[in-house]
């Protein structure tokens, strides 16, 4: 007869580091999915307070307010106007950073008609 006393604990060891990668990396991947969020929703504002003739340094002013992570820039061609809005994230699993760059920047694009 086989003595397997310690068999539950050698199998849990190796299966703790492949259990805390994935939830640190779900973890990870909802905090950008949340983030992403919240950008499209100040994606929002930024367009109606271009649209309010503010500038972008005024609106970039606005956001370091409230959050210092993020900034918009603008871009022109033709008759059409491109905002990007960009964050930067920290990722907290390691080893993630070899897949993904750390920090990690979730930006959103939206195009507009230009309306002279």
């Amino acid at each position: 007869m086989i003595n397997r006393k310690g068999q539950a604990l050698v199998e849990f060891v190796m299966i703790l580091p492949i259990f805390l990668f994935l939830l640190f990396a779900i973890i990870d991947f909802g905090k950008l999915l949340y983030i992403k969020n919240n950008l499209e929703s100040t994606m929002d504002e930024v367009i109606d307070d271009y649209r309010s003739r503010e500038n972008v340094d005024e609106i970039n002013t606005k956001l370091k307010q409230k959050n210092a992570n993020q900034w918009v820039t603008l871009k022109k061609e033709e008759e059409y106007l491109t905002f990007s809005l960009k964050e930067e994230v920290a990722l907290i699993t390691p080893g993630l950073n070899l897949i993904l760059k750390n920090p990690f920047d979730v930006t959103i694009e939206r195009s507009i008609k230009h309306e002279s």
